[in-house]
């Protein structure tokens, strides 16, 4: 007679079964924003070193003449403290400029970045099962970070090779097979729900930051006018190079000024 009767859910078995369909629903969600911000990263880093090879290559050479220009004129003024202070302020800003420049240069030839949805369907599954905000273990977290650091550098690459290695390395993992209790399985739940909503606001910010940051305004501008058929770098870089033209004059004149 009691064998035909449904066994009933405990309190905890249900409110375990609500919970882990909210953390499956978010879980969804952080995997897509943290392609979002991924996506973004990327992209603003194609531009940057778009930007450095450029108009940033235009700003070192323009700061090294100025520099020029100012050690000359200490030269012929030594006494005077100011042009010795412009002159080494000068030549710290030139070399800073050189370095930036030079590490653009010895970057691979920047493109633009567009990852394929193969790409970025891997990119949401690695981020869906692996992110570290998905466990309340602090060691776990550490190696889930160390993974999912990897697994960026592969998506900025478009490295769907390794992506891929990622993932089949993570689900034949022995790590990833557990068996516990309702009651502890409940609470690790909602802290996993509480962890995931806190990174979505995490992320959010960050994305708020970056599309509010300078690099990524001007990206935008440089986007609208290639829509006008501009190449707005190229049209900084031009003029740069008259500027740098007429420092060069302006250093030819300061060599020859007598003090």
């Amino acid at each position: 007679m009691t064998a035909g009767i449904a066994r009933r859910q405990t309190p905890e078995g249900s409110e375990l079964e609500k919970k882990k369909a909210e953390l499956s629903v978010l879980e969804s969600a952080l995997a897509q924003r943290e392609l979002e911000l991924a996506t973004l990263q990327a992209e603003l880093h194609a531009f940057e070193r778009s930007y450095l090879r450029v108009v940033g290559v235009c700003f070192a050479e323009l700061d090294e003449i100025k520099a020029q220009i100012a050690e000359t004129i200490a030269r012929h003024r030594p006494k005077d403290e100011t042009n010795q202070r412009e002159a080494a302020e000068a030549r710290a800003k030139a070399e800073e400029s050189a370095r930036t420049a030079g590490a653009a240069k010895n970057e691979k030839q920047a493109s633009d970045f567009k990852p394929s949805e193969s790409l970025k369907k891997l990119y949401r599954e690695i981020a869906k099962r692996i992110h570290p905000d998905l466990t309340t273990d602090e060691k776990e977290r550490v190696r889930r970070n160390e993974i999912m650091a990897e697994a960026n550098r592969a998506y900025e690459e478009g490295d769907e090779a390794k992506l891929r290695a990622i993932l089949d390395e993570w689900e034949s993992s022995p790590d990833t097979v557990k068996g516990e209790g309702v009651g502890a399985e409940l609470v690790r739940i909602i802290r996993k729900v509480h962890q995931v909503q806190k990174r979505l606001a995490e992320i959010g910010n960050q994305i708020t930051q970056l599309k509010g940051s300078d690099l990524c305004q001007l990206k935008a501008k440089v986007e609208e006018a290639a829509k006008e058929g501009r190449d707005l770098l190229k049209e900084m870089a031009d003029r740069l190079n008259r500027e740098i033209n007429e420092a060069r004059i302006q250093l030819s004149k300061a060599d020859t000024t007598k003090p």
